[in-house]
């Protein structure tokens, strides 16, 4: 992959892998020295809620057409002044991830597929015609700001330090072209699952009269405009009840693609046993880190897992007739949870009996327990972070032994 823009946000108070996870360090000294961080009130890593408590720093990497990226920096979190022509606020240059740090079992701190989000960040960037920040820098920067508010991250099942990376373009311009400059912000935040840490199931509409993307669009991007496009929907479905939107595909508005934030799984009870299914990555839907954990983990639970495509009257029928037996949605914000009612139109269909099936709680903890260090990480997606500065150098497993295997589905 080629390469990408610079980046800055107040204070609250091959061969198998081996079982313990490759080790980074948080990579050059950054500068300038950070303002020491505050402890974390115990209130607020016992139930920190869904990223309402920052942890006061960020990291910030910088790009220009001519000089390429700068070297990460940790910073305050502070409020971020640009010029008013900024080309990444006219003209929607905007990208952004989301991905998470652990506190496993041993008490150490690992990161999650880091390489394989930055290299997702990379793909965005590039269908707005943004730099690719490189995968190496990426994991890098996540992880000397991990590295810098380690004590941020809590230690109860399901919970995290969240990273939200941000790729904006800096270029004050109003001429509409790609822009020279762009600034790469990472804020980080103490969180619970984003519906919850109890895991409820979610009541969802179908939407029936608006689309969010079209096949050649920027759908399986997570660019900012395709959030904005699904605001009204989802807004207008949580004031009837539901918590969110299931869209379909914007041509024959019949194919089921995901949720607003999260990749969509089914779960059917065949003749031959149960099948688990998920819609394709064909270009308008994310290609979720969570739903490619999943299919593989799937695999190893002896599951028979596949992509292939699911019109919502089939979904309908198979709710009807009991097929299908479960419902879930997935993504690194939300985790796994069920989704125990969909609403259609003017039917309204409970899926099972409405609770969580046991194909869906399996999966979750299967996830989970790999994230916290539980169980082996025998597919090398954790990359443990080295406080102590006297690891591995920062970066290199990520691009080795945390290489993407998902068999090209490049989740």
């Amino acid at each position: 992959m080629s390469e990408i823009p610079k980046g800055r946000a107040p204070d609250p108070t091959g061969p198998t892998p081996p079982t313990t996870p490759p080790t980074a360090t948080s990579g050059p000294t950054p500068t300038p020295t950070p303002t020491p961080t505050p402890q974390p009130p115990a209130a607020v890593l016992r139930d920190p809620g869904f990223c309402r408590h920052s942890t006061g720093h960020v990291a910030v990497v910088e790009w220009d057409a001519d000089t390429g990226w700068s070297e990460p920096t940790i910073e305050p979190y502070a409020m971020l002044s640009m010029d008013p022509a900024t080309l990444g606020l006219h003209y929607g240059q905007a990208v952004f991830e989301g991905l998470k740090a652990f506190r496993t079992e041993d008490g150490s701190v690992s990161l999650f597929r880091p390489a394989d989000h930055g290299r997702r960040l990379g793909l965005s960037a590039a269908r707005l015609a943004m730099p690719e920040m490189p995968a190496e820098l990426f994991t890098r920067t996540c992880t000397a700001l991990v590295a810098a508010d380690e004590a941020w991250v809590p230690g109860g099942y399901g919970q995290s330090l969240y990273l939200r990376p941000l790729l904006l373009g800096t270029e004050a311009d109003l001429g509409l072209k790609p822009s020279r400059r762009a600034r790469c912000v990472f804020l980080a935040y103490p969180a619970d699952p984003c519906f919850g840490n109890d895991f409820r199931p979610l009541a969802v509409s179908t939407a029936t009269e608006t689309v969010r993307v079209v096949r050649g669009g920027t759908g399986e991007s997570k660019c900012a405009g395709n959030y904005a496009a699904g605001l009204l929907t989802r807004t207008r479905a949580q004031a009837a009840g539901y918590a969110e939107v299931l869209w379909l595909d914007g041509i024959e508005r019949r194919w089921v693609e995901e949720l607003s934030t999260m990749n969509v799984f089914l779960v059917w009870d065949d003749e031959d046993g149960v099948r688990v299914t998920t819609p394709p990555c064909d270009g308008t839907i994310v290609r979720g880190l969570t739903r490619d954990s999943l299919l593989t983990l799937a695999g190893d639970l002896g599951l028979r897992a596949t992509e292939e495509p699911a019109a919502i009257d089939t979904v309908r029928d198979g709710i009807r007739s009991g097929r299908l037996t479960e419902m879930f949605a997935c993504g690194t914000a939300g985790v796994v949870v069920a989704v125990g009612r969909l609403g259609t139109g003017d039917e309204d269909l409970t899926i099972g009996d409405g609770r969580e099936g046991p194909v869906t709680g399996r999966l979750r903890n299967a996830l989970l327990d790999v994230q916290h260090g539980r169980t082996p990480d025998k597919h090398g997606w954790l990359l443990r972070i080295d406080t102590a500065g006297d690891g591995t150098e920062a970066g290199a497993p990520a691009d080795g032994a945390h290489a993407d295997r998902s068999g090209g589905r490049h989740a």
